[in-house]
Formats: C-alpha cells, sequence, structure tokens
C-alpha cells in the first residue's frame, strides 16, 4: 500500500511540475477593472446582447476569488447588489400559513437562528455546521481531479487514495438525507437541513452530501444579485470578447462539430436565421452545449459511437425538467411589501414521500402534488428596477418536472403548440401561482400578466435535451470521483474542449469554475493560480492606498 502511495507522490511532483509551468500568456496578468460607467438603461442598445436568467449568486463579498474573477471579465463594470437577510427563507406546510425558516447571512447568524427554531438540536446543528465546512473546504479536489493528467487522476482514484486524503470525496458517495437523519431525529429540522436541494436539482435520497455542503457554504456569507437585472451579465461580457477578438452571434444555431481526416475538430457549422449553413474553421473548439448535446447531437454519427465518448456518457443521466413561472404585477416593492429574499415552499416534511407522490404519478395528478417551488422578486432585488421599470414589478415561481408528461409537443414550434398543450402547462402554472399568491396575498389584485414555461420550452431556449436546469444530473453518481475525474473539459477527441456546468458544477459560479478549468486546459496553466496571484496583488495595492 505505501509503495502507491509514494509512487503516486512521486508521479504527480513530476507530472504537476511541469503542468504548473505553462507559458501560455496569464489572462489575470494585469487588473483590468475600471471605474463602474452609468447604467445603461436604452433598450435599442441592450438588444444587441443575449439576454440571461439568474436567481441569486454567493460568495461575491470583496476581493472573494469568484469576484475578482467576475470583475476581470467584465472590466469592473458589473455590479452587485446584496441581498436581504435572510437571503432565504424556508416555507414548511400551508403556503399562507406555513412554519417560517430563515437563512441567515454570516456563519454564526446562520447557525444562531436554526438553534434558535430548534432548541434541543443545538449539538445536531453543530455538527451539521461542522460537516459543512470540512467538507466544501475541499471543493478544490475535484477541481485538482479535473485538471491533472487523467491517468493520474485514475490511479488516485482506483487506488482510493483519493477517499484518504479529502474529506470531499469521502462524503461524495453518502446521500444528504444519509447524513443528515445520522444527526437528528427531528423531521423538521432535516428538511429544513435539506432545504437547498432545489438549487441543485436532486432530493436529499439521491443527491451527495458532498455537493449540499459546497451549495451551503456558497451563500453563507449571503446573496446577490446583479444590478441592472440578469441581462447586465452578458451586456459587460460582450465587449470583453469583442475586444479580444472575439465575436458573439445570437440566433445563430451550431448544427454539427467539423472533424478533419485526422479525427480532429476542426470548425463547426453554424445556421442563421432564414440562411444556408456555414463552415467555421477554428484550430480549437470549446462547447458549452452540455455533455450530451455535444456527444449526442453536435458530433457525426461515427465520433458519436466511440468506446471512449460512450463510456463517458454512460457515467452521467440527465436532470430534472424544468417549470417556471413568471409574473408581472402592478405597484412598487415597497407598495407591495416583496422582499429581496428567495422563499422556498416545501408541502412537508417527508421529502422522499414528496417525490415519489410527484414524479411516480400520472400527469394529470401532478400539479397538486408539486413538492417543492422556488419563489423570488427579481424586480425587488435589483435596486435599478423602479429606475427603468417604474411602478411595476416582478416574481418568478420554479419548480421541476418529468420531461416526459410534456414530451409529446417536442417538435411542435413553440408558442404554437396547441390547446392541449397550454391546457396541460397552464394547470401547472395556476398551481404555482396560487401557491405564490398564498405566500404574497397582496398581489392577489394587482397581478397584471403571467406567462409560463415547461421542459419543452426549455429544450426550445436553453437547448437543454430533456428541458433540464442544470444541465446533467448532480445526483451521487456524477459526484463519484472518476466521474468527476473523467467529466473534464479535454475530450477523446483532439482540439474539441467542453465546457460550463457539466464540466464542474451547476449554476452560474459552477458554470464559470467550469470554464476556468478549459480555460487552464486550452492555454496549459492553471489559471486558479494566477487568478489568485492577482487577488492577493489587488489586496497589497488596496492595503497601501490605506496607509
Amino acid at each position: 500500500m505505501w509503495f502507491y502511495i509514494a509512487a503516486g507522490v512521486v508521479l504527480s511532483l513530476i507530472i504537476l511540475k511541469k503542468w504548473l509551468g505553462g507559458r501560455a500568456p496569464n489572462p489575470f496578468a494585469v487588473d483590468t477593472r475600471g471605474p463602474p460607467k452609468p447604467l445603461v438603461t436604452d433598450k435599442a442598445l441592450r438588444r444587441k446582447v443575449i439576454k440571461k436568467g439568474i436567481h441569486y449568486i454567493g460568495q461575491l463579498n470583496e476581493l472573494s476569488p469568484l469576484r475578482v474573477m467576475i470583475d476581470q471579465l467584465t472590466d469592473g463594470q458589473l455590479q452587485w447588489a446584496l441581498m436581504d437577510d435572510p437571503f432565504d427563507v424556508v416555507l414548511l406546510g400551508d403556503p399562507g400559513n406555513g412554519r417560517r425558516y430563515n437563512m441567515r447571512t454570516g456563519h454564526r447568524q446562520y447557525t444562531d437562528e436554526l438553534k434558535k427554531a430548534f432548541p434541543g438540536e443545538e449539538g445536531a446543528i453543530d455538527r451539521f455546521m461542522h460537516l459543512v465546512k470540512k467538507v466544501s473546504g475541499r471543493i478544490q479536489d475535484m477541481v485538482m481531479l479535473k485538471m491533472i493528467p487523467l491517468a493520474l487522476a485514475r490511479f488516485l482514484c482506483r487506488s482510493g487514495l483519493v477517499h484518504w486524503f479529502s474529506p470531499f470525496f469521502s462524503y461524495a458517495s453518502r446521500s444528504v438525507a444519509e447524513v443528515i437523519n445520522g444527526l437528528t431525529e427531528n423531521q423538521e429540522l432535516r428538511t429544513v437541513l435539506s432545504y437547498i436541494f432545489g438549487t441543485y436539482g436532486v432530493f436529499p435520497e439521491k443527491a451527495s452530501f458532498a455537493l449540499h455542503s459546497v451549495l451551503i457554504e456558497h451563500y453563507m456569507r449571503g446573496a446577490w444579485y446583479p444590478k441592472g437585472g440578469a441581462s447586465e451579465i452578458t451586456y459587460h461580457l460582450v465587449p470583453v470578447i469583442e475586444r479580444a477578438g472575439g465575436a458573439v452571434m445570437a440566433k445563430a444555431t451550431v448544427e454539427k462539430i467539423l472533424i478533419n481526416g485526422e479525427r480532429r475538430a476542426c470548425g463547426v457549422v453554424v445556421r442563421g436565421k432564414g440562411q444556408d449553413p456555414v463552415n467555421i474553421l477554428a484550430p480549437i473548439v470549446i462547447s458549452d452545449a452540455g455533455i450530451f448535446n455535444t456527444y449526442e447531437n453536435l458530433l457525426p454519427p461515427e465520433m458519436t459511437s466511440l468506446p471512449e465518448i460512450q463510456s463517458r456518457l454512460s457515467m452521467v443521466q440527465h436532470g430534472m425538467g424544468g417549470l417556471s413561472l413568471f409574473i408581472g404585477i402592478k405597484g412598487t416593492k415597497e407598495e407591495l411589501g416583496l422582499p429581496a429574499s428567495n422563499y422556498i415552499h416545501i408541502p412537508d416534511t417527508d421529502l422522499e414521500k414528496l417525490n415519489k407522490r410527484f414524479f411516480d404519478g400520472s400527469r394529470d395528478e401532478a400539479p397538486n402534488k408539486i413538492p417543492m417551488l422556488y419563489i423570488s422578486s427579481p424586480s425587488a432585488k435589483d435596486p435599478t428596477h423602479e429606475e427603468r421599470c417604474p411602478g411595476k414589478s416582478t416574481l418568478t415561481a420554479l419548480s421541476f418536472a418529468r420531461y416526459e408528461w410534456f414530451k409529446e409537443w417536442k417538435d411542435q414550434k413553440v408558442q404554437k403548440r396547441g390547446v392541449d398543450y397550454e391546457s396541460v402547462k397552464n394547470e401547472f402554472a395556476e398551481a404555482m401561482l396560487e401557491t405564490t399568491i398564498q405566500i404574497f396575498p397582496q398581489i392577489r389584485d394587482k397581478i397584471e400578466c403571467y406567462t409560463s414555461g415547461s421542459p419543452v420550452t426549455n429544450q426550445h431556449y436553453l437547448g437543454a435535451p430533456r428541458g433540464q436546469f442544470y444541465g446533467a444530473d448532480h445526483d451521487i453518481t456524477r459526484m463519484d470521483p472518476e466521474t468527476a475525474a473523467t467529466m473534464r473539459a479535454a475530450t477523446p477527441i483532439k482540439g474539441l474542449y467542453l465546457t460550463g456546468q457539466d464540466v464542474l458544477l451547476c449554476g452560474f459560479a459552477g458554470a464559470l469554475n467550469g470554464a476556468c478549468i478549459c480555460a487552464s486546459e486550452v492555454l496549459g496553466r492553471n489559471l486558479f493560480l494566477d487568478l489568485l496571484r492577482l487577488r492577493k496583488q489587488i489586496k497589497q495595492g488596496k492595503a497601501r492606498k490605506m496607509e
């Protein structure tokens, strides 16, 4: 055993020394931030960029690594608003009169609020918080497995060394339900400690405690929302891309990846709306379309059938389909009393029962058995909203659904799927709307409009193969060390790389760090280390200014 450990350490040092010495340009060599410019509200100018949806992001406190990365990618122009405290509110039971649990900003406040709500459970809460810190603090182990040579990563996995040195992977194979149930017999506390499962789309029985810990810790210092709305993210990213020589094309579909005679990716076929396809040649192709779209839909059949590709596809499965509801309301956030917090409604403390009752039941019964509902007000979270849309407010509600319930309409044109489809979709929308009104009864007579989306809506607008929000399923299998090591940026096809949330984890932060992994692979250097060096320089510069 010790021979294998020693061999692994020596091999690691040899390869890492060579790998860390990359000579490619460092994109984080210089601080590119500038003073924030005035908010652009001209709709004609803003239509030039692609609008994106986002709900909240953690770890954006000043000079956090994530904040530094985003500031560099947007020249410091993307500004953030801290949400209310509590940032999340968990409602259990009846939506109009349920038990309320507040998720407070700050480790101590978060913990103290839980202890206040559950007297006698202080020990269980302390043990939970200790595990969260211990496990989430080693998320870099997952990043490392994706960035070191695959052969070395597999050696660490198959020898068992990764479990020996990594608390993250020690808990990756244990479910959220298993770990939390081992801490307390209090069913209500179990549910509250599990509440954030909707943020990654897997119920506690099948979710990895390692991933759960990362999400809990991610928001521990609070949550932020982009000033000016979610479209600000893309609006400030595009100029940086164009300045670097890139181009951003909207309404242009990538139909396939071009492969040359040497079995190397050499470009893509793109078709603009109403236009003939165009071949765009490139020495490197990076896909953010997800592992299933990239391998199953964009590659030629002979490449998709390669054993290396099929092996990677077999390691993961599609995530749950998503439901969405968007509500337009007359009145300001002050007039309506809308908080800059997220509300998570869970109708019962038995999450496993809720899960089975909803997903194993019929489509006709499902709208009355929605197992969880996330509700927030984008307008209340954005301090500039009143300036842009005076006297108007918005609410968003999200949940999950089986793709099979809507699959029969997948090939029909958007907004032209017929009465039957609209009827089925509206049953879910009306159930979600009624729950939202029960939580916020002050909006009942103020609603001006609402629209909804189903898994096939996501399939059309997001390119999600089965209408999922979060790409490949984030279940226990995906957190397995060998799966984590194999789902990396480099693919079995030379010149082709994957990026985004299928490379690392879901959400904006997960996709952004996945992109950093991809860029590191392409450039042959560790951009995370470059980022930390820049962060240190910025902190030192700030300290000198204060002297």
